[in-house]
Order: C-alpha cells, then sequence, then structure tokens
C-alpha cells in the first residue's frame, strides 16, 4: 500500500522562488492524494532558514528538525512512499532508508534538469539541493554523506541537461549513469523526479526552470519504460506550482502510481 508523505521543506534551495516551495509542495500532494487515492501524511518542516555554514546554507535546519521528522515518517517499514517535495534535499531521507533496506542493489532512476552532484566545495550557490545525489554516495560533507551509500553505477540521470565541472568530473569517474540500460546489477529501483526536467513552457510551477526540457508526455512515457523494475520508492520535487498549475501533472501522478503498485 502506497503512502503519501507531503515534506514542505524549503532550506535546501536558496533561488528566488525558494519560499513558495512548501506550498507548492501542499498543493501537489494534495492532487496526489487525490489521484492515487491515497491519504496525505504531512511531515512537519520547519520554514526558518539561516546562514551560510561551511558552504551549506540552513545548515542547521536541514541536519536538526527537518531531517529527524523525515526519519520519524519512514521509521516503519511498509508498502512503498511517495514523497513529495520540497527541494530535492528531501531525497536524502527516504533514498538513505530505501538503500539500508534493500542493500547494495538499489538503483536510482534520476529525473532532472540537473546531476545535483556537486559538494560544498564545488557548489556555486551552497543550496543542498544541487549536492543531494553526491551525498547519497556517501560523498562530500560527512553531516549528510550517506552510510550505506549508493553503489557507484546504480544511478541513472535522465533529462539532465546542466552539469557543472564537478559534477561532469562525477559521471566521467562512473558515479552515476546517463542512460537506463547502462544500470547493471539493479535489483530495486527508487524513481526521482524534480519536475525540472520538464520545460518550462509545459509547466509553468518550476523553483529552478532549465531550457530544452520535455514535454508531460515523454516524462509519462519515460516513467512507464521502468515498468520491469520492482520500483520501492519514489519522489517528486521542486514544484512551486499553484493547485490550479499542477493539475497538468496529473498524468505524470498517474504513472508514478503504476510503478508503485506494480513494484
Amino acid at each position: 500500500m502506497t503512502l503519501v508523505n507531503a515534506v514542505p521543506q524549503r532550506q535546501g534551495a536558496v533561488g528566488p522562488r525558494a519560499a513558495e516551495l512548501p506550498d507548492g509542495c501542499l498543493a501537489l500532494a494534495e492532487l496526489a492524494g487525490h489521484v492515487l487515492g491515497r491519504p496525505v501524511h504531512h511531515v512537519r518542516q520547519t520554514r526558518t532558514v539561516s546562514e551560510m555554514d561551511r558552504g551549506i546554507a540552513s545548515r542547521a535546519e536541514l541536519t536538526g528538525p527537518n531531517r529527524a521528522a523525515q526519519l520519524a515518517a519512514l521509521e516503519a517499514p511498509g508498502g512503498p512512499v511517495l514523497t513529495i517535495g520540497g527541494d530535492c534535499g528531501v531525497e536524502l531521507v527516504p533514498i538513505g532508508v530505501a538503500r539500508f533496506r534493500y542493500g547494495p542493489g538499489l538503483g536510482v532512476a534520476w529525473f532532472d534538469a540537473h546531476a545535483d552532484l556537486n559538494t560544498a566545495e564545488s557548489s556555486p550557490s551552497g543550496a543542498f539541493h544541487g549536492m543531494v545525489l553526491r551525498s547519497l554516495f556517501g560523498e562530500g560533507d560527512p553531516e549528510f554523506a550517506a552510510a550505506p551509500a549508493l553503489t557507484p553505477g546504480n544511478v541513472a540521470l535522465a533529462g539532465t541537461r546542466v552539469f557543472d565541472p564537478e559534477e561532469r568530473s562525477a559521471v566521467s569517474r562512473g558515479l552515476a549513469v546517463t542512460s537506463m540500460d547502462a544500470l547493471a546489477g539493479v535489483e530495486k529501483l527508487y524513481v526521482h523526479v524534480d519536475l525540472d526536467v520538464l520545460d518550462p513552457a509545459e509547466f509553468a510551477g518550476l523553483n529552478h526552470p532549465e531550457p530544452g526540457g520535455w514535454t508531460i508526455e515523454r516524462l509519462v512515457s519515460e516513467l512507464d519504460a521502468l515498468a520491469g523494475y520492482e520500483v520501492v520508492g519514489a519522489g517528486i520535487t521542486e514544484c512551486v506550482g499553484t493547485a490550479r498549475e499542477v493539475e497538468v501533472l496529473t498524468p505524470v501522478l498517474e504513472a508514478v502510481g503504476r510503478l508503485l503498485v506494480s513494484g
């Protein structure tokens, strides 16, 4: 039975629309609950932000109350969880928990305009949402580094079109691959969807829009192509859309729901 967790974290993002992430999360989570026919569990997150600390903005909030609330929400093993963010930093906990539960064979399909493979040293902004995948590989700042970590090569980037130099280096040394066909040894799959994989013309409610993205139809097709995997969890992040705007994402929610039910 799929559980829907709404995690309205905004501290992992520092852009001009970051303050809209909590409301976007709630709008999308409400739609997800309706589309999937599941109750929504609201995971309390503080909206307080703090100054940069050792290269990461709002470190205290990210490592303190926000993380504790997410961990508490995932304590009891159950069916697959759909996490609705919030910024991409919300994926640190559910993917980390999935790695702990399912072992080194866990794979991740990372649908995102950005690779999120920076560290505090390489990040141009100090925003943790651009470091979360690197942290899941057990690298970067030790307060965020996952243990156990994802297996190098078990993450496939999809729709990714913006790379910082350090992120290109991480891909070149094999942390992530750039095709689902390149995944090897993956037994179970977590699906991450940052909505900025979409083109801004398709959906206006993007926290960090990038040109040249996918259509909603393309994203749904790519999600449906994962039906052969056992999908143990999923996340949809970076929504700043209103209740009216998010309605166009209904096919995406339906596609994710199909994966979680069949997994």
